[in-house]
C-alpha cells in the first residue's frame, strides 16, 4: 500500500468528484487491490466525508465497473479476468487508433508541441517512477490527444476505461525494459502525428497498444 496517497478531501462545492477522483486513484494505483472489500465507515474515516457524499461516489464507481456488489459480502473492488482484460484492450485498440488518425488530421501546432512535452514528463517519470506520478502524466498525455482528436464520443469512451486499464498498466510499466520501450513507441508514434501521416499514426498507435496489452496480460499470469 502507499502511504504517500492521501485519501482526505476538502469540502468543496465538488465533493463528489473530488471523493470519486481519490477512489479511482487509489483502485488504478492498486492501495485499493483487486478483491479488496470497501467498508463504508472506514472509507468515511479515511477521507473525511459523510456517508452521502461516499455512496454517491461509490455508485459512479460500481456504473463504471470499478466496483462490484457482492452477495453477502458488500462492495468490493472488481477483479479483472483474462477475458475482461483482452475485451478491454480490443475496445481501446479500435479507439486509441481512431484518436491517432484525428489527432494527426486535426491538432494545431499548440497541441502537437504539448504532446511532445507530455512525453518528455513520461520519460521522467518512468527515470522515477511511482504509480501516482505515472497516472498523471498519462491522463495529461490522453487529455492532450484527445482534445486534439477532437471526437467527444471517442474520448468519453476512453475515458470510462483508461482506470481499469490503469489497474493493468501500472504493473507492466514498472518493468524498466517496457517502460524504454514504451517511450521509443511513443515518440515515434509522435513522430508521425507532427508528419500528419495519418495512417502511420494510426498504424504505430495500434502497435503500442498491443504491445501493451501483451505486458498487461502477462502480468496477469
Amino acid at each position: 500500500m502507499n502511504e504517500q496517497l492521501s485519501m482526505r478531501v476538502e469540502s468543496l462545492p465538488n465533493l463528489r468528484e473530488q471523493v470519486v477522483e481519490r477512489l479511482r486513484l487509489a483502485i488504478a494505483t492498486g492501495r485499493f487491490k483487486p478483491g479488496a472489500r470497501l467498508v463504508e465507515r472506514e472509507l468515511c474515516e479515511m477521507m473525511g466525508v459523510s456517508r452521502t457524499s461516499l455512496r454517491e461516489a461509490l455508485r459512479e464507481l460500481q456504473a463504471d465497473g470499478l466496483i462490484t456488489a457482492q452477495p453477502n459480502r458488500g462492495l468490493s473492488v472488481s477483479v479483472i479476468s483474462r477475458k475482461e482484460a483482452e475485451g478491454i484492450y480490443q475496445v481501446r485498440t479500435v479507439l486509441e487508433g481512431l484518436a491517432a488518425r484525428l489527432f494527426a488530421r486535426n491538432a494545431t501546432d499548440r497541441e502537437l508541441k504539448a504532446l511532445r512535452r507530455s512525453i518528455d514528463r513520461l520519460e521522467a517519470v518512468y527515470a522515477d517512477f511511482t504509480a501516482e506520478s505515472f497516472i498523471a502524466a498519462k491522463s495529461e498525455f490522453y487529455d492532450i490527444l484527445l482534445n486534439g482528436a477532437g471526437n467527444e464520443t471517442a474520448s468519453a469512451m476512453l475515458l470510462r476505461i483508461h482506470t481499469r486499464v490503469s489497474q493493468l498498466r501500472v504493473v507492466s510499466l514498472s518493468s524498466a525494459e517496457r517502460a524504454e520501450r514504451s517511450i521509443a513507441e511513443l515518440r515515434e508514434f509522435l513522430s508521425a502525428l507532427e508528419a500528419r501521416d495519418e495512417d502511420r499514426a494510426w498504424s504505430l498507435c495500434i502497435q503500442h497498444v498491443e504491445n501493451a496489452a501483451k505486458a498487461a496480460l502477462a502480468a496477469l499470469n
